[in-house]
């Protein structure tokens, strides 16, 4: 599991039988999840209203990436650009086309352990926002940003997501290296402004005046 660690998994109980779409069954405390930026926030709120006006039973990963590709500049860097192209061509067809056939069942992940549908939200994209919190706070930060949660969307192999990446001709792989890549810098940078803030507190330099 690249980028995303276990302990971060979250276990929740059996999984409700409702049928309605995920936006008509009420609760969206998902859309102000406190351990969010606000960037991710709103993708969180878009993947939500994707499901709604696509009639889905549940918000699942491939809601989020759509969500995030679109919105999300960070995200789309990590990805070359004729594949930024083909994955919004193919996810822009889920309404009419392949996605039909996930409407009537459950996201689950074998990747993590059974979770609630929470408030409309399949298992594994709930998963995965716990997952991406996790991924920030090891990074050494309160809040997770997009590239968080799509670390922790490509580490599941099993996700709808890393299936609409294989359609599309991205290897999930080389994209959670990627992302991998990614954190070993960011937290290589983050303990070298902590070392230098760590120094000039102890002498009292504060750089030239």
């Amino acid at each position: 599991m690249s980028g995303v660690d276990a302990a971060d998994e979250v276990v929740g109980v059996s999984l409700p039988q409702s049928q309605h779409p995920a936006a008509e069954r009420g609760a969206h405390h998902l859309d102000h999840d406190p351990r969010l930026d606000d960037e991710l926030a709103a993708v969180v709120t878009g993947a939500r209203r994707r499901a709604q006006r696509d009639g889905d039973r549940q918000v699942d990963t491939a809601h989020l990436l759509h969500t995030l590709l679109e919105s999300d500049p960070e995200v789309r860097a990590v990805f070359d650009g004729p594949h930024v192209a083909r994955l919004l061509g193919y996810l822009v067809q889920r309404a009419i086309g392949y996605g039909l056939l996930w409407q009537a069942s459950v996201e689950d992940s074998g990747a993590v352990p059974l979770l609630t549908e929470s408030d409309g939200w399949s298992p594994a994209a709930a998963g995965a926002l716990d997952a991406a919190h996790g991924r920030a706070i090891r990074l050494g930060r309160p809040l997770a940003r997009g590239v968080d949660l799509l670390a922790a969307v490509v580490a599941d192999p099993t996700s709808r997501a890393v299936e609409v990446l294989g359609r599309a001709g991205v290897d999930a792989g080389a994209v959670a290296v990627r992302l991998e890549e990614a954190a070993v810098c960011e937290r290589a940078a983050r303990r070298a402004q902590e070392g230098d803030a760590g120094h000039r507190a102890a002498t009292g330099f504060d750089g030239p005046g």
